[in-house]
């Protein structure tokens, strides 16, 4: 939770204050001057609202109030990481990755609303944390880049860009979305013994 915290400490804080940004973002940042510095503080506060959306479900006013701001507030960041991704990209492989996630959390914040408004509780939480899996996305690739910029060769450095575009959000929502099919199984192997039992 400190590296999520920290994480978006740094995307918020560099939406302001961005003179050292590594060139492959100040390129960003010179042609997309309004839109970058908004995707860097929406996405920033996103990777904190989530986390306290869920945390606040056991006091449904708090979970409605905060889910609604945590809504728009995914809606600008992901509506701004289009641009963001496509503009400048390091390598197309990247801003396919980056696009498509943006493509895929808003999906999964689109079906989250839409099922709480059906009252589908289960399916409006499986939505939720399928996005917000998507949204981990962010802290992942920092990750595992800066491993590489430990561990790594620079002459890879496109390589392995573009390669964590795709494996830092596509991991997080792969392995949530085996969590919640397991889950799924669980209550269904709960509920048949129950229907058995004498």
């Amino acid at each position: 939770m400190i590296f999520v915290a920290d994480v978006a400490r740094k995307a918020i804080g560099e939406a302001f204050v961005n003179a050292d940004f590594p060139e492959a973002l100040a390129v960003k940042l010179e042609r997309l001057p309004l839109i970058f510095p908004l995707h860097m503080l929406a996405g920033g506060l996103a990777l904190l609202l989530l986390p306290a959306v869920i945390a606040a479900r056991r006091w449904p006013a708090w979970h409605r109030r905060l889910g609604r701001i945590a809504a728009v507030d995914v809606s600008i960041a992901g509506v701004t990481a289009l641009p963001v991704a496509w503009v400048s990209p390091v390598s197309p492989w990247s801003g396919a990755g980056f696009g498509l996630q943006a493509l895929v959390w808003m999906s999964f914040l689109t079906l989250g609303i839409w099922h709480i408004r059906h009252r589908r509780r289960a399916q409006h939480r499986a939505a939720m944390l399928l996005m917000t899996a998507t949204a981990s996305g962010a802290i992942f690739f920092r990750l595992y880049l800066a491993t590489w910029a430990v561990f790594g060769e620079p002459r890879d450095f496109v390589l392995v860009y573009s390669i964590d575009a795709w494996v830092a959000w596509l991991g997080p929502l792969a392995a949530m979305a085996w969590r919640l099919k397991r889950e799924q199984k669980g209550f269904a192997a709960a509920r048949q013994s129950a229907i058995s039992a004498p």
